[in-house]
């Protein structure tokens, strides 16, 4: 298992961070909620590990970042600009500024 673990909400936001990461890293989606089964299975797994937690600026996305709070006292949240609204559309520049502080991204995004 990798040491650090991104969690996000959908398949599209995983695609998008991969395109920018250039490390392995364990990349949960959670599809929005956390049900009791997913919080077992998915997050009390991961507790003791790096995780970082990025999630869309609206109102789904604020309401599952408290429930991770609470879960994952420890994790550090990213956030994405509320223009931006969700991680799917945001563009790649901003991720690589996000994401370049606690991950290793692709060296080609650099100088975009």
């Amino acid at each position: 298992m990798n040491e650090k673990v991104l969690i996000v909400e959908g398949k599209n936001d995983r695609k998008r961070v991969q395109k920018v990461l250039d490390e392995p890293v364990e990349i949960i989606c959670t599809h929005g909620t956390l049900s009791e089964e997913k919080l077992e299975t998915l997050i009390l797994p991961v507790e003791d590990l790096d995780v970082y937690i990025l999630v869309d600026a609206d109102d789904s996305g604020d309401k599952l970042r408290r429930q991770l709070k609470r879960e994952l006292p420890n994790a550090t949240h990213l956030y994405t600009d509320k223009d931006y609204g969700q991680v799917e559309t945001t563009p790649f520049p901003f991720l690589v500024e996000v994401l370049g502080e606690y991950f290793h991204v692709k060296d080609a995004f650099y100088g975009n």
